[in-house]
């Protein structure tokens, strides 16, 4: 589900935390595209985000525990309105094993510049206001946000997660999966035969080739090693159309670090905020992931 997912997060109140990290597995080199399931709780700042439909909630995108009452996402992934739920602690979406909090969902902020149908546009990120806290433990932990501006050199080592489908037009993955993806320069990714004029130096391209993220990782996090410990840098957002893991075509994700402002002026509102947008175009170009 690589729909392009509003990546909101409470920047400032988030950076004054302390930087837990992943229970981590050596040089994983797979793919959510088929690849490798996660160690349970790898990532506890992980979240399913999910939505009431004929009386069950199902799972459309992921997402970044910020703040112990906030949720980063992507913005093509609330750009409706729903009934929406996060569940924090989880591991395998179809079972209950006893380590999830659910909770409910009291405001949607959605970037005021993001537009569904102009998806190179960028602007696709979002905040969650949670109507209760999570309770923080082994499994469920806050996700480290970059500073301002931050700008990872390329081949930086970093690792998507989520629950998307394993290929193209698969099934989504019950349990949580990694891939390893390497951050590929902007200089690279903007390049006539790579994504072009669809990319802007407020994204991040990450892996290509057979490695991806795909429909159902939108929204979720880049887990980037900086300085000897792993912070969330990206935000994913969308894939090629032509299939999740196109050649010359690596995962887009919305670059957290230019945001940053953005979202500490989230922290200080009270209300709804802008209102919901029309739907999302799903071709632009490249194919928004939820």
């Amino acid at each position: 589900m690589l729909r392009i997912l509003l990546l909101s997060a409470l920047a400032s109140l988030v950076l004054a935390e302390t930087k837990p990290q992943p229970r981590y597995i050596e040089d994983v080199e797979g793919r959510v595209v088929g690849g490798e399931v996660a160690p349970p709780h790898t990532w506890p700042w992980q979240i399913s985000l999910q939505y009431l439909s004929s009386g069950n909630f199902y799972h459309t995108c992921g997402g970044t525990l910020i703040r112990r009452g906030w949720v980063m996402t992507a913005a093509h992934c609330v750009d409706k309105q729903r009934t929406w739920r996060v569940v924090v602690g989880d591991h395998n979406i179809n079972v209950h094993e006893g380590t999830e909090q659910y909770l409910s969902v009291s405001y949607v902020y959605v970037h005021p510049n993001w537009d569904p149908n102009r998806l190179s546009n960028g602007y696709d990120i979002a905040l969650l206001r949670l109507s209760t806290d999570a309770l923080l433990n082994a499994n469920v932990q806050l996700g480290p946000l970059p500073p301002n501006g931050l700008i990872l050199p390329n081949n930086n080592p970093c690792y998507i997660s989520g629950w998307g489908r394993t290929q193209t037009g698969g099934q989504l993955s019950p349990t949580l999966k990694q891939a390893y993806l390497p951050i590929v320069d902007y200089s690279i990714c903007s390049r006539s035969d790579w994504w072009g004029a669809s990319v802007r130096t407020t994204m991040i391209c990450a892996g290509g080739g057979n490695e991806s993220g795909c429909q159902g990782d939108s929204g979720g996090p880049l887990n980037c090693l900086v300085d000897g410990s792993y912070s969330v840098q990206g935000v994913t957002s969308f894939v090629s159309a032509s299939g999740c893991n196109t050649p010359k075509k690596p995962t887009v994700f919305t670059r957290v670090s230019a945001y940053i402002s953005w979202m500490e002026g989230v922290s200080t509102q009270k209300a709804f905020g802008p209102a919901l947008l029309g739907s999302w175009c799903l071709k632009i170009q490249g194919e928004p992931l939820l």
